[in-house]
């Protein structure tokens, strides 16, 4: 006898036929009449003119015999182009903050081709946010989603104007969200697979329902066009830093004056986390609401007002939201213990953003060669940080190159040891033990972080 359970198996076939193509032709014609192509027009200065007249000298007298560099080819304007859209009925608009850098002129150019003088009310370098605004009524604004629900694999359309080609649609799905680029930003790009390339900057990203949910910033490129990887300010984020700039022409930002760093495999060990998670504190800046609260260095923050923090971008895009004097509570934990802090951010500083070599290099035991810093080099570390050794180089099979340790590095600490000469480094090795792992403090390119060295 046969028995059927009522459930479904789907089949290979079954799960081919279940994955379609998206299909957004509806889409595109409702939506398009919102988006514009911004053009702007930039001013070369007398000196750049000077330098492209003196270049063309030199071509006509040396043809190609002669180099010329290609800031010396300037013309005396400049024209360059992207993307807006429409926030608001009576002529708000949003697009990115480099698209409109530096410009003396801004127009906007409609789907029905009508062109447009635009305003620059405020602009944001930080998050590459800017709002312009058109005189007139009743345009076509877009619909703003929430791009906080979106979802890895979600189908994504974008529209704008890549490579002066007007109204260019193209389609992909989500690849990862929260996605950051050091600290030059302050936003937790939405990951596509969308092919953008120059001239779709400050498009909208649109979900299946017609809402913008973000807005199309900038790719990941060896050769300045499509390769695949695609990023967007989450709109969520955009449409605070929108109001800011529409209401005070500035944005205020709350600072609590950590440096965070990821939770690896080999750190989870050293700090006895079940699995890597949370943002690892590798410095607390002085007078900081961070150490008025009392965080301090070494402390892993793993709740931040209630929310889980798996990285050390899901910290700052928590404070990057914030506004000054607003109030936090952390879970941290330090010591293996766990403990409750809280405290109250505050507004962003401004700004915020000797002894010779008298050793040769060494090779040590971890496949580091190292040597003491200069004088100049030692001035070049930040306030709290004025000693260490410098990496000169490492061996490519050697612990420290598999455990992401890299020439240039400036190591201040080995297993808790303060090191300010090669000899501190080559006595802190001495107690390392046998197996395991232990942390190595460095700095890279200003940076302070904090490295779980494996010991095989």
């Amino acid at each position: 006898m046969t028995m059927t359970t009522g459930i479904t198996v789907a089949t290979a076939t079954n799960a081919q036929a279940a994955v379609t193509t998206a299909d957004f032709s509806g889409l595109v014609q409702q939506v398009t009449p919102g988006v514009a192509r911004v053009n702007v027009t930039k001013t070369v200065s007398e000196s750049e003119l000077a330098k492209a007249q003196t270049a063309e000298l030199l071509r006509q007298f040396f043809g190609d015999r002669i180099q010329i560099p290609e800031e010396a080819t300037k013309p005396a304007i400049e024209h360059a182009y992207g993307t807006a859209f429409f926030v608001t009925a009576d002529g708000y608009m949003l697009t990115n903050h480099h698209v409109i850098a530096g410009a003396d002129k801004i127009t906007v150019t409609l789907n029905d081709r009508t062109e447009l003088d635009a305003k620059l009310i405020g602009s944001d370098e930080r998050s590459d946010v800017a709002v312009l605004k058109v005189v007139g009524t009743n345009f076509p604004a877009l619909p703003i989603g929430d791009s906080t629900g979106l979802r890895v694999g979600e189908p994504v359309l974008a529209i704008g104007s890549p490579f002066g080609f007007d109204y260019s649609a193209s389609a992909g799905i989500v690849s990862a969200k929260s996605r950051s680029f050091s600290r030059e930003t302050s936003v937790p790009f939405i990951q596509t697979d969308v092919a953008l390339n120059p001239g779709n900057s400050g498009g909208p990203l649109f979900n299946q329902g017609g809402e913008v949910i973000g807005i199309n910033s900038r790719i990941f490129s060896g050769t300045g066009g499509y390769m695949g990887l695609s990023f967007s300010i989450p709109i969520d984020a955009a449409m605070d830093i929108y109001e800011q700039l529409k209401t005070n022409g500035s944005v205020q930002r709350a600072y609590l004056g950590i440096y965070p760093q990821d939770i690896d495999r080999n750190l989870a060990e050293v700090y006895k986390l079940a699995r890597p998670q949370g943002a690892l504190l590798t410095r607390v800046s002085p007078n900081s609401p961070a150490q008025k609260s009392g965080l301090k260095t070494g402390d892993i923050i793993l709740q931040y007002n209630d929310i889980e923090i798996m990285r050390a971008s899901d910290l700052l895009n928590l404070i990057n939201r914030a506004r000054p004097n607003d109030t936090f509570r952390a879970k941290v934990q330090r010591d293996g213990k766990s403990l409750s802090i809280s405290g109250k951010l505050s507004d962003t500083p401004e700004g915020v953003q000797g002894e010779g070599i008298d050793q040769q290099d060494n090779v040590v035991r971890l496949g580091l060669r190292l040597r003491n810093l200069t004088a100049d080099e030692q001035l070049e570390l930040t306030a709290d940080e004025k000693t260490g050794v410098l990496v000169t180089a490492t061996e490519p099979t050697g612990l420290a190159a598999r455990s992401g340790i890299f020439a240039g590095d400036v190591i201040t600490k080995l297993y808790q040891k303060p090191i300010t000469k090669v000899t501190d480094f080559n006595s802190a090795i001495s107690s390392l033990p046998k197996k395991g792992v232990v942390t190595i403090e460095v700095i890279r390119q200003g940076i302070p972080a904090i490295i779980g060295l494996r010991i095989e």
